[in-house]
């Protein structure tokens, strides 16, 4: 989009890069730094003339608000803001890399190289080719790899990421798809390892907005009811803490924030819990000022203890991320105590803290130089951005594998064990003696018989806990063993395994080929494209076909469950009425297959969608679309490493099917009730029970009812109805198992 500017635009673009502007002068260190910015902006502004977004906004807003985000809420300096605001004159404009490097140096050129490749690399929709299944996921490892040559890179493509998801709302709805997918699957959980809380925050609940709409506006609705009836009490106990404080000669500012919408959703998901009972909803920020002479961490603890000493605390809830900071950096003391029947979580950390706590890796740096004079230091955050690069620099690394092992170690909570000489070493929760092994050496693992964890003799599948300190004992007789896979956690050590496996035995993919033709032969099955796909399904496997005739070679999927993993992937009943309409450039080719009627569709047994909840297709190799709830991880994970397989569909406003759907229901026991319940179902409603489980003691009752409804309008009918029944204190939907 593209028209001469006015002059209306143009007092725009100088109003926003004034904001910019400001932030940028507090922000470099010397008037040369200052001036490049200034000829940053206006390089990129006579770049993008006359060059408008999609929102209709002139061109360099975009530009000058990821600048604005690089300065203002991730902490970077000048040749990052000049980077920001250069980074898609390469890609979008005449000028190349070669001239950026003319008149703005090596450094600040390399930088816009970088997110330029990042670009092309995600922006994949224009290729006249049909993608392959791994090119995202070979996309995601290019956006990793720059990590191996400078992190603001990766730091400045979050905050382009950041604005994007800031103005989704002028996106078309399957490019809008495909960013919410990406950004869920593998930028937040980046954003969290980096230590960026906030912009990780922000892009979940843009991310829930979109796909859990309505959970989105219920809890936002529930948090600002609580505000107005526990706002007054919330301020009492601030002022409370600050002359607590003030009586103890503790310089500090005070903040207070609610739990985002998403994290309560989330936690609720997870732990199946109403939001009544989310502990920590409101949280208190106690931001101080060290004093001279005097550790942080000791006067964290005395504020702790000048808190407590006043208010009621639940032990169970202190988290001391001080003593042991997070792998990101993060460093901070979390206590929840109760105040006028509410619980408030209070965190306390100094201005330091703080900083990183907001800012992240780029605050941790920042830190570093200012105190250690280098970067040379082997901190935690840097022990795992190496050993990301050591995953990016193995030649051999599959794609989609290499995706599936960097997201979950994103995920991944950590523990600190210690080494037979006092070194710590980070694992993520739930690692092994084995895992603890192969972290120290990858012969060491290998060769691994036994550990001694706190000086007692354990067995290599022993769980760590944090504080163990744990000695490997070896043999040079010893050898990888097939079972270490069953409960070795970290993907390091399992590639390892597999590697060290698959040179014990060389025809393991031939072998396993012939076991399964064998299998399936013996039940009048042939090996066809379509039965494959559903083994793949059904055993995990993000490698394919060969992928899974190594495993069945090397035993690690034992076919005696063959006829259940056939069973549960048999074509489900198929859906007839639905209305969709194809939005993605690179699905066209589908269009004479779907009017033809040889593209079928059922609904995924992961999520159980319904008519009414927002729903995304997955195109399977047999021509088969699989209907997912897009808020459902399955296809949050497959849009974001497998987009091409994506097609948007609707649901038709003409159906009259049933599908079925999960009701957690909780209450009083009473004489009658279950007969009630199961009367309104049949009677009232006229819809057709498939199972009820309901468990009572002591006097309270709680289960879960499966139920065929037409749409969410039926289910929220029937929700509505139950929770005016007496002695009936929660009732919700909650995914089938």
């Amino acid at each position: 989009m593209s028209s001469t500017f006015t002059q209306e635009d143009e007092l725009i673009i100088r109003r926003e890069f004034e904001k910019l502007r400001l932030a940028a002068l507090r922000r470099c260190a010397d008037q040369d730094q200052y001036d490049l910015v200034l000829k940053a902006f206006e390089f990129a502004n006579e770049a993008h003339r006359n060059v408008r977004r999609r929102s209709g906004e002139p061109y360099i807003i975009h530009p000058i608000a990821v600048a604005r985000i690089v300065v203002q809420e991730i902490g970077l300096g000048c040749k990052s803001i000049c980077a920001a605001l250069l980074h898609d004159v390469v890609e979008d404009t005449e000028y190349t890399a070669d001239d950026i490097r003319g008149v703005f140096g090596d450094k600040i050129a390399s930088l816009v190289d970088g997110l330029t490749k990042i670009k092309t690399a995600l922006d994949n929709d224009n290729l006249k080719e049909k993608p392959t299944r791994s090119l995202q996921a070979e996309n995601f490892k290019r956006i990793l790899l720059t990590l191996n040559d400078d992190a603001r890179i990766v730091l400045i493509k979050l905050a382009d990421r950041l604005h994007n998801i800031r103005t989704i709302q002028f996106m078309p709805e399957y490019k809008r798809e495909k960013i919410l997918s990406e950004t869920m699957y593998i930028f937040i959980p980046l954003a969290h390892r980096l230590g960026l809380y906030n912009i990780k925050s922000e892009m979940e609940d843009v991310w829930m907005q979109y796909n859990e709409p309505m959970e989105y506006r219920r809890i936002d609705g529930e948090l600002e009811s609580l505000m107005q009836s526990k706002g007054d009490d919330i301020e009492t106990f601030v002022s409370e803490v600050d002359g607590i404080l003030k009586a103890n000669n503790v310089q500090a500012r005070i903040i207070k924030r609610l739990k985002s919408p998403y994290s309560i959703w989330r936690k609720m998901q997870l732990k199946h819990i109403p939001f009544e009972q989310i502990f920590d909803t409101y949280a208190v920020r106690i931001i101080f000022s060290p004093k001279p002479g005097a550790s942080e961490r000791d006067q964290c603890w005395n504020i702790f203890s000048n808190i407590t000493g006043r208010f009621h605390y639940n032990p169970n809830r202190v988290r001391d991320w001080v003593s042991e900071p997070k792998v990101n950096g993060y460093e901070s003391l979390h206590v929840t105590v109760m105040y006028m029947g509410m619980w408030i979580e209070v965190q306390i950390r100094s201005e330091r803290m703080n900083a990183i706590a907001e800012r992240g890796v780029a605050a941790h740096w920042a830190y570093k130089r200012t105190q250690v004079g280098d970067l040379s230091d082997d901190t935690r955050i840097d022990r795992w951005l190496k050993y990301v690069q050591d995953i990016l620099e193995n030649p051999d690394a599959n794609a989609l594998q290499f995706l599936d092992d960097v997201h979950q170690e994103l995920l991944t909570s950590e523990i600190y064990v210690f080494t037979p000489t006092g070194d710590s070493r980070s694992l993520p929760k739930g690692s092994t003696a084995l895992d603890f092994a192969f972290s120290v050496h990858s012969q060491i693992g290998c060769h691994a018989i036994a550990a001694k964890v706190n000086m007692k003799l354990v067995t290599l599948s022993t769980v760590l806990r944090n504080g163990d300190q744990v000695e490997i004992i070896t043999s040079d007789n010893a050898k990888v063993k097939l079972e270490w896979l069953d409960f070795l956690k970290t993907s390091s050590a399992r590639n390892a395994v597999m590697e060290a496996i698959k040179d014990m035995s060389k025809d393991n993919v031939s072998r396993g080929m012939n076991m399964l033709r064998q299998a399936l032969a013996d039940r009048n099955i042939q090996m066809q494209t379509r039965v494959l796909r559903k083994l793949v399904d059904y055993y995990k496997i993000s490698g394919g076909k060969d992928d899974l005739y190594n495993k069945i070679g090397i035993g690690l999927i034992d076919l005696a469950d063959l006829d259940t993993a056939l069973k549960t992937n048999a074509p489900q009943r198929e859906v007839q009425m639905w209305g969709f309409k194809l939005l993605e450039a690179n699905a066209k080719h589908l269009k004479k297959e779907i009017e033809d009627g040889t593209v079928h569709f059922h609904t995924s047994d992961c999520c159980h969608p319904i008519p009414g909840d927002k729903v995304g297709g997955v195109m399977g190799d047999d021509k088969t679309l699989t209907i997912h709830k897009t808020s459902c991880p399955v296809y949050t994970n497959l849009a974001a490493t497998q987009g091409d397989r994506i097609l948007a569909v609707r649901w038709s406003k003409h159906f009259m099917m049933s599908y079925l759907a999960r009701i957690a229901i909780s209450g009083i026991d009473r004489m009658g009730i279950l007969h009630e319940i199961t009367d309104r179902v049949s009677n009232q409603f006229n819809i057709n029970l498939r199972k009820i489980s309901i468990e009572a003691h002591d006097e309270i009752f709680e289960g879960f009812i499966d139920l065929y409804v037409h749409d969410t309008a039926d289910l929220d009918n029937i929700i509505s109805s139950f929770e005016h029944i007496n002695g009936i204190e929660k009732v919700t939907r909650v995914d089938i198992e």
